[in-house]
């Protein structure tokens, strides 16, 4: 790399609306001139791509300021704030005097402009000619002078062109330091006005938002004594004492000697600026926020050198962390260096994107993953905690290379000692009563099996890889809390701690049930999980039973008809028609998320729960009238019936035809518009509508019938079985009020593919559950001959409905061509 790129290489950084400055990658930057933007301009190219990072034309206008000898800071457009921060002091020598050239101005100014802003007619004179405003004259720094210096500083500050007059003038005189022997002077004579009248002043500096009296102010010489001046706050009744806290109460521990004593330094002084930032400073009001930016610019920059420099050397990381992982080291000196890592990592933060992702691989292959283990696996809370917070950042910044650790340990570790399962532990063991670290893990454990952010290559799938891991090595772990509490009909344990555990898990097994696919339905079929879930509608807590009931929620969400079997043969309905009853006339969040669930399925129109409902809890659910949901779930249920039931019969010697009507379009829509009416009007009855309908096809299918004998007789043969159109399978439930279970009876059962995420399980397993109990109203099933033809299916039966066709298959569409009314039937789902 050329001498001069290295000169020249900086990282740009933006002010975001938070007033943060936001890194935006490094590069090389260059003065260019742009034909594009029709002069000279700073160029900043990408070091990583060579893409272009800023293209920012130098205006005259523009007041840019050289902070630290290193940065230049301006406002583009007076939309946003830009600073470049220079590797090297030559380069940023180079690009000031180039700025300078193009404004006018002399590069010895730490400002190119006067920021202006109209506040009287002075002001309007010097706008156009900021020069030309007359300097301001100090008085004289002495003790009787200090009301008249106050006034002074407060009737500057409102006014941006006084200001920048002002900084000149204290910066020329070395206003400061004299200021600090006044202090010194009035804190001897205990001059309590005196001291008030410092505080203001030195307050007022630090509104005037200048880089150049911060490092004055923070030197090793100073900051101590301006710390003692804010001491003195009129607000006040005693000074405070945050000289002897910061001298005499801190201490710093050097976890591992630093021999950089710049770095030194540069933590020390950071250190204080925070505290006068955070702690000594008063709140800034709405009118002073915007005028601190420069004190937090000042504190951001401090950090990314310290990481750097920390970072640059080759001995500080690697001995930290074979001292943490020592066994050797005694519990004090493994806490501090674990604090420190966490301010480490903290600090981290600062650092752009490709930074962060080195040095988070630097820290893995260091061991931070595996000095984690130990640290939890420890009973100390404090390092615990730190432990939490270091292992959040690196999972936030690359949840990947956690799974990869993680699947690595697998192979030669018990379930026990895998990370994943101590952060699950953690959580399951937090002692804090409201769960405050439980509901940090529990973050960074949906992050971990977030499938949205795993990767997909050529040779492996993250997803399927580590899910898999997980469901095998480590559900188990997660949800033993909940099997545990669950074993009777309620709760076995319900105070307000083990109830905000159970909402942890519950909110992570809906995630679950959301994102993951097969994973989790074979464990929830396997476990029979929803119905140890819905014990919890009995809690005493209701953000506990909501829980339980989003989570039935969500698995009746995705419609699929593996869950709805689950659910019917379960009886997994009668828990929550229990706690709906028991809630009774109350309106609160839980009567209202169940009546969505039942007005969802009605909605969508979910047949197989539809009629489970109707056919096992309208009893319980019928005399809730101050919604009309029940009611419609009544009436879809019954339409549905006479959609099935109304199918008339055709028999011609041993020929038996048998139509499964199948509504027509416009008929759906009647019964969907039939839903939606309102309490007060009658619904048309369909019986007459439907049997005009049906006789009317029957007639045209009758003739066409005839014309096909007298054409066909020859084709076709007594002995000839009828031929389904369909060969598949088919299930329609044309008797309401029966249930079977029988896995071959089960809709959708596929009895060539056992084992299969959709077929059925055994009945000894835990999807079937106990049988539900069939009204008594519900006629019994008739047992059919073993001697009967198959092919004669009576509409009295539970069972198959086959649509017989003619041998004659190829004369299909020339028959409808000749019949253009006649409509093939077609099978009603």
């Amino acid at each position: 790399m050329a001498a001069n790129d290295v000169r020249r290489r900086v990282k740009l950084y933006l002010l975001d609306e938070k007033k943060v400055w936001d890194d935006k990658g490094t590069g090389h930057v260059s003065s260019p001139y742009v034909e594009r933007l029709k002069g000279v301009s700073l160029l900043v190219r990408s070091e990583a791509d060579g893409s272009i990072l800023l293209e920012s034309r130098i205006r005259p206008e523009t007041a840019y300021q050289k902070q630290q000898e290193t940065l230049i800071v301006w406002s583009e457009a007076d939309q946003y704030d830009l600073a470049l921060s220079f590797q090297e002091k030559d380069g940023c020598n180079d690009i000031w005097t180039k700025i300078c050239s193009v404004q006018g101005k002399d590069p010895s100014v730490g400002i190119t402009q006067d920021l202006i802003v109209e506040e009287s007619e002075e002001d309007h004179l010097y706008e156009e000619f900021p020069d030309a405003a007359p300097p301001i004259e100090m008085p004289p720094c002495e003790l009787s002078k200090l009301d008249e210096i106050a006034e002074l500083f407060r009737s500057v500050l409102p006014t941006p062109i006084q200001k920048e007059k002002l900084f000149l003038a204290l910066e020329a005189e070395g206003y400061i330091r004299k200021l600090l022997d006044l202090f010194h002077m009035c804190e001897d004579l205990e001059n309590i006005d005196g001291l008030h009248h410092l505080y203001e002043i030195f307050k007022s500096i630090f509104l005037l938002n200048k880089t150049e009296l911060f490092e004055i102010l923070f030197a090793d010489d100073t900051i101590f004594d301006v710390v003692g001046v804010l001491e003195y706050d009129p607000a006040l009744k005693t000074p405070a004492h945050h000289r002897e806290y910061l001298q005499k109460t801190v201490r710093f521990k050097e976890v591992i000697p630093i021999s950089n004593r710049e770095l030194l330094n540069k933590i020390h002084q950071t250190y204080r600026v925070q505290y006068i930032q955070d702690v000594i400073l008063p709140t800034p009001s709405v009118f002073e926020e915007n005028m601190l930016s420069t004190l937090t610019s000042f504190v951001f920059f401090n950090k990314v050198e310290i990481v750097g420099m920390i970072q640059e050397d080759e001995k500080f990381l690697p001995s930290l962390f074979a001292q943490l992982m020592d066994d050797e080291t005694d519990d004090g000196q493994r806490r501090d260096l674990v604090l420190f890592l966490k301010e480490f990592c903290t600090f981290s933060q600062t650092l752009q994107p490709q930074n962060r992702d080195s040095f988070f691989q630097t820290l893995s292959n260091l061991g931070a993953l595996s000095a984690l283990e130990v640290i939890l696996a420890l009973d100390d809370p404090k390092m615990k905690s730190a432990a939490i917070d270091i292992f959040s950042y690196i999972v936030e910044f690359s949840p990947s290379m956690v799974r990869e650790f993680i699947l690595k340990e697998g192979q030669n570790k018990d379930d026990d000692d895998l990370l994943i399962n101590l952060v699950i532990e953690q959580m399951i063991n937090d002692t804090d009563p409201e769960l405050g670290g439980a509901v940090q893990l529990m973050g960074i454990i949906k992050l971990l099996i977030d499938p949205e952010n795993m990767t997909a290559t050529a040779n492996k799938t993250e997803k399927t890889e580590f899910l898999g891991f997980f469901y095998k090595r480590s559900m188990h772990v997660l949800t033993a809390p909940l099997f545990a509490n669950t074993v009777d009909a309620k709760p076995s344990k319900d105070d307000f701690q083990t109830a905000q555990l159970q909402s942890l898990i519950l909110e992570l097994l809906t995630f679950c049930v959301e994102y993951h696919t097969y994973h989790i339905k074979n464990y929830i079929i396997s476990k029979d999980l929803l119905r140890r879930v819905l014990v919890l509608l009995k809690s005493g807590h209701a953000f506990v039973a909501l829980g339980a009931l989003r989570f039935m929620r969500k698995i009746i969400g995705l419609k699929e008809e593996f869950y709805n079997r689950y659910i019917t043969n379960g009886c997994l309905f009668e828990p929550v028609v229990e706690a709906f009853r028991q809630n009774g006339s109350r309106y609160n969040l839980l009567n209202s998320a169940m009546i969505e669930l039942f007005e969802f399925i009605k909605t969508e129109d979910i047949k197989a729960l539809c009629a489970h409902i109707i056919e096992h809890h309208i009893k319980d659910l019928e005399s809730v009238t101050y919604v009309n949901t029940f009611k419609a779930l009544k009436v879809r249920y019954d339409q549905q019936q006479d959609r099935v039931n109304g199918m008339p019969t055709f028999n011609k010697k041993n020929q038996q035809w048998i139509e499964t009507r199948t509504l027509e379009e416009d008929e759906e829509r009647w019964f969907d518009q039939e839903d939606e009416v309102d309490d007060g009007e009658t619904l048309v009855p369909m019986n007459d509508v439907l049997k005009s309908k049906l006789d009317s096809d029957f007639d045209q299918i009758s003739r066409f019938m005839e014309s096909r004998k007298a054409k066909d007789q020859s084709t076709i043969s007594r002995e000839s079985p009828p031929r389904l159109l369909n060969r598949a399978t088919i299930n329609i439930n044309i008797k309401s009020g029966l249930t079977t279970n029988s896995p071959n009876n089960s809709p959708g059962h596929s009895p060539g593919s056992p084992g299969s995420p959709g077929s059925p399980p055994s009945p000894g397993s835990p999807m079937m559950g106990m049988p539900c109990p069939t009204p008594n109203t519900s006629p019994q099933t008739p047992v059919s001959s073993p001697n009967q033809d198959p092919s004669v299916i009576s509409n009295k039966r539970l069972g198959l409905i086959g649509l017989v066709d003619y041998p004659d298959e190829d004369s299909d569409e020339e028959e409808e061509e000749e019949i253009p009314n006649a409509k093939r039937p077609r099978l009603s789902t």
